[in-house]
């Protein structure tokens, strides 16, 4: 991987935590972290469209209660650090889509996972309160480089697959990803307005 790849896995890495897990600030929306990674690969404007399709296309799902939604930060890195390598972001989106559908998975994954802890870190604090903050320290430790890793894999699957699909790729079907590319945000806006519409009746 090259440092910049590296250098957009690990920012994203720390803007995943901010979805749910720390901060909140809501630097994690794809409209402020496509920007961020644009800046990281010297392409600000591929990131503000990145950044802005990925949140009309997931704004209207929100993290409450038991729904993992898809991931706007893996959405929105995914497409860029394949642009930085050469993939076409009408391509590299889609496959930036797909990575955070299945993120939403594997999060829902190790939330199960850490559930079963939760009972013993309880009985750990309740004997030594000061662990408290090493504990916190060492769960978000851990998310991080949990979601480090998996947005480094992906980078990489999605980087070798889409290579060894362009040579086999005719010019309709690069035509037909760019169409489905830009129709990516009258999708999202249609959903959204239509949610308007529902709330105000």
């Amino acid at each position: 991987m090259t440092t910049t790849v590296i250098l957009l896995c690990l920012l994203a890495s720390v803007l995943e935590l901010d979805v749910t897990y720390a901060f909140q600030t809501l630097l994690s929306r794809p409209i402020i972290a496509g920007p961020l990674f644009g800046l990281c690969i010297g392409d600000m404007m591929a990131g503000v469209q990145v950044g802005i399709f990925a949140e009309l296309l997931f704004i209207d799902i929100s993290p409450l209660g038991g729904i993992v939604p898809p991931s706007g930060v893996v959405a929105s890195a995914i497409p860029l650090i394949l642009y930085s390598l050469g993939v076409d972001l009408y391509f590299g989106f889609f496959f930036g889509v797909l990575m955070a559908l299945l993120y939403s998975l594997f999060d829902t994954l190790l939330r199960k996972t850490r559930f079963k802890w939760l009972v013993f870190l309880e009985a750990k604090i309740g004997k030594k309160p000061t662990d408290l903050w090493r504990i916190v320290g060492v769960s978000l430790l851990l998310s991080f480089l949990m979601t480090f890793i998996f947005i480094s894999v992906a980078s990489w699957v999605c980087a070798q697959t889409a290579f060894w699909l362009f040579p086999y790729l005719s010019s309709k079907v690069h035509f037909a990803f760019q169409m489905a590319y830009m129709a990516v945000p009258w999708i999202g806006l249609a959903t959204l307005l239509s949610t308007f519409r529902l709330k105000t009746r």
